[in-house]
């Protein structure tokens, strides 16, 4: 007896659904990292002062440290964050599908 093909699963991207948990992960790493490495080049380089006296804002460059280090504390929590929460989604999809498959025509 010839078994017809399983259907492939379509993938889902709405929010909510346990298949957009992966884009959605991803999605926070990246915006972690880029925000963390655009924040770090603001700090640590002179470029937002230029492109602030550059606007005609270089008065309020002084108060650049009170923004831009709590925003580099901020970025690299979020990127330990989604990097945390990737760890744990990666180790429970491993779990879920290491048990044995067993399809109904097996049996």
């Amino acid at each position: 007896m010839v078994t017809p093909p399983l259907p492939r699963p379509q993938r889902r991207l709405r929010r909510g659904n346990e298949e957009s948990e992966e884009p959605a992960q991803g999605r926070l790493l990246r915006v972690g990292i880029v925000g963390t490495i655009l924040v770090a080049l603001c700090c640590f380089t002179p470029i937002l002062v230029i492109l602030m006296a550059t606007v005609g804002l270089a008065a309020l460059t002084g108060y650049l440290d009170y923004v831009l280090l709590p925003a580099l504390a901020v970025f690299i929590g979020l990127t330990v964050y989604a990097f945390w929460r990737k760890k744990h989604y990666d180790a429970s999809y491993e779990s879920n599908f290491k048990a044995p498959r067993s399809f109904p025509s097996e049996k």
